[in-house]
């Protein structure tokens, strides 16, 4: 079994609003393995991108990450801490979390590297694809001259010397090396013609292309962790399965790990080895694909499945989940499972907080289950009925 290249445990995100706390990331514990593509999967609004964001320290205001830890693996980066925040150092594992803000900045690149949903708001409209992906080779390269220092991220490049930049055309804060890799990125992702393309602005790019500009811009760090958020939103099915296809040649070719965040299961089942079904911010069931697809525990994993149209038999109608997502504001939240309100096996002990519990496994790999059907059976004498699911709903 590989060794894990990240640990989440205990992760938690709340967004401070208006209206009241919004509890977007509930303690979210999963790790991801060496060389794997770890997958997870959920309705919109279940928690699936704050999460990405969250690993990456890229949570904007009104949010904050209030509690867990993300151990990332990095020998160098746990000798240099070691002394000065042992807390934070685990053997070769660096909690993140607990380190400063300009490493944690410093990691964004050669550690992680995010694609993120939309391509054409990510990219900026005013510069050319080509100079966006060289500057991003550019600072990783530079931060590779002196890697631990905060000042090597653009080795004293601020806005004077972008002034001067600006002013005289011969001055640029970016090589000619840099650019040439921009160049051999986007022909690496498969665009024809880089050269040429690396000239366009993002509007002459189409829809997949952008999406390909966008993962040769994450490559440019060489990371070891690459989060992709949805990378195939809103493309037709044909560029879809590129992308996809793009995203597995890579990941094997790189030997990179891999959180591909997506509400398709065909997805998942297509890409992923292990996968964390994520509810109302909670990630309710996690193991490997075999067993989640194959043995589901938790209702709500096995509505998701009941939803996906039988290719072979399209006759029988499909069964999805009734209801809502539950609201996720803190004053509307209960202590018992939050799908209970929508659960067909919704019993007496579910109107209590569940914790993860060990579920049975036919890989012998880690089956983690936050229900109480990972350890017994239903029993319909204490079923709840639509009254007290309406009781739930009403306390809420």
């Amino acid at each position: 079994m590989a060794d894990e290249i990240l640990r989440v445990r205990d992760l938690t995100t709340r967004f401070f609003t208006e209206e009241g706390q919004v509890n977007a990331v509930e303690h979210v514990d999963f790790d991801v393995r060496d060389g794997e593509v770890f997958g997870i999967v959920g309705e919109s609004g279940s928690g699936k991108s704050v999460t990405a964001l969250s690993l990456i320290d890229l949570v904007e205001s009104p949010g904050r990450i209030v509690e867990g830890e993300v151990w990332y693996r990095d020998a160098d980066l746990a000798d240099e801490h070691r002394e000065s925040h042992p807390d934070a150092v685990d053997g070769d594992y660096v909690d993140v979390r607990q380190l400063p803000e300009a490493t944690r900045r410093w990691l964004r690149g050669p550690a992680f590297a995010t694609i993120f949903q939309d391509p054409m708001s990510s990219l900026n409209p005013s510069i050319t694809v080509g100079e966006q992906i060289a500057e991003a080779v550019e600072v990783q390269r530079r931060a590779r001259a002196n890697p631990r220092r905060t000042r090597s991220r653009t080795q004293g490049y601020g806005l004077g010397r972008m002034v001067v930049d600006s002013l005289l055309p011969s001055q640029s804060y970016v090589s000619e090396e840099s650019h040439e890799r921009a160049i051999e990125l986007l022909d690496q992702v498969g665009i024809p013609d880089p050269e040429q393309r690396a000239k366009e602005y993002p509007h002459e790019f189409s829809g997949g292309m952008l999406q390909r500009a966008m993962v040769a811009q994450a490559l440019a760090g060489e990371p070891d962790v690459l989060i992709a958020d949805e990378p195939t939103t809103a493309l037709d099915v044909t560029i879809q399965a590129q992308i996809l296809n793009l995203l597995r040649d890579l990941q094997e070719e790189e030997d990179m790990s891999v959180v591909l965040i997506t509400h398709n299961l065909g997805v998942i089942a297509r890409m992923c080895q292990r996968v964390g079904v994520m509810y109302a911010g909670e990630v309710v069931e996690r193991g490997a694909l075999e067993d989640v697809f194959q043995n589901p525990v938790h209702p709500y994993t096995q509505g998701l499945l009941g939803s996906i149209p039988d290719i072979e038999d399209p006759a029988p109608r499909l069964s999805p989940i009734e209801g809502n997502v539950p609201s996720l504001l803190d004053s509307e939240m209960g202590e018992e499972c939050y799908f209970a309100d929508r659960c067909p096996k919704a019993m007496q002990s579910c109107l209590n907080q569940i914790d993860e519990r060990e579920a049975p496994s036919t890989t012998g790999d880690e089956h983690r289950v936050r229900c109480v059907l990972a350890d017994r059976e239903y029993d319909e004498s204490e079923a709840l009925g639509s009254e007290a699911k309406q009781e739930v709903v009403s306390d809420d």
